[in-house]
């Protein structure tokens, strides 16, 4: 399944949730759709979120290119007292842009696939039935949700304010059109937005830090340079896909300047990386943190 791309019109009106201007941020943080559509399952596309998974491991870039949403609204028909206009009819639409896709199949997705993670952690490394419930209810609430609303937030705050419109930002070429914006349209970061890359990002973590991680446990453990250097290998690549996913995410919106430095953690992680090399097993060190609190 290929998703396909849908590109607004130039008369698009303001997104309806969380959308943010510079000349007033005040008003960004609205009631999500995303939060009134939780419980309504028969609307969420779970063979979307499942195309996302796979497309996040092997060509993460399809995912945002894919992620524009485009919202239809119908009005009800011109009263009889009503002017014409070129665009009336019986039926009118107006179409609504934003960048956030407000359905929720992702995060239930991953929330289930994080509780049963956290079963399987807490059967291995856990002594009571009790322990092992608060570790899955941990590891879905705290270590996918809670960490992703905070990273959500952080961004909305600091890449609009860095990296957004209207902001003279670094020195250096500033970025042309985009995909998915036209001449004349509203230029905006919203916090939905932020919280779709921060879950997205989340993914390849989970893959990798609560998956791989548990299977390869027994070997990368071990007091021996070869299981010291398979461990911290596996953190450096978790950690660089959570920060190229969030770069790629932030990268699709056109009105976004200098989005390249959203990369700079990952020269900090290869450094970081050979460092522990000589000596530093991060998993051995690491790993037990994700179990704390289950006890």
């Amino acid at each position: 399944m290929n998703p396909h791309i849908s590109i607004p019109r130039q008369h698009g009106g303001t997104p309806s949730f969380g959308g943010t201007t510079p000349a007033g941020r005040s008003e960004g943080l609205r009631m999500p759709r995303f939060f009134k559509r939780l419980f309504k399952f028969p609307q969420m596309d779970f063979e979307m979120a499942t195309w996302e998974m796979t497309s996040l491991l092997i060509a993460p870039k399809k995912v945002f290119r894919s992620i524009y949403y485009h919202v239809y609204t119908t009005h009800r028909p011109p009263s009889p007292t009503q002017k014409p206009s070129a665009n009336s009819g019986p039926f009118q639409k107006q179409t609504k842009n934003t960048w956030h896709r407000p359905d929720p199949s992702f995060t239930y997705l991953l929330s289930f696939f994080m509780l049963l993670t956290g079963i399987a952690w807490g059967i291995a490394y856990t002594d009571t039935v009790g322990a092992t419930v608060r570790l899955s209810l941990l590891f879905v609430f705290v270590h996918f949700l809670a960490v992703s609303l905070l990273v959500a937030t952080a961004a909305f705050f600091l890449v609009g304010r860095l990296l957004g419109p209207g902001i003279a930002g670094f020195p250096g070429r500033r970025r042309r059109q985009g995909l998915f914006t036209q001449a004349g349209e509203g230029e905006q970061l919203e916090f939905g937005y932020c919280f779709d890359v921060a879950i997205r990002a989340f993914f390849p973590v989970w893959v990798w830090l609560y998956v791989m991680q548990f299977i390869l446990w027994p070997l990368i453990a071990r007091d021996n340079w070869v299981s010291m250097f398979f461990g911290n290998t596996l953190y450096l690549v978790a950690l660089g896909y959570y920060t190229i996913i969030c770069f790629l995410g932030y990268n699709a919106l056109p009105f976004l300047h200098h989005t390249e430095l959203l990369l700079s953690p990952c020269f900090v992680y290869a450094i970081l990386w050979f460092a522990s090399l000589f000596g530093f097993n991060i998993a051995k060190h690491v790993g037990p943190l994700l179990i704390t609190g289950a006890g």
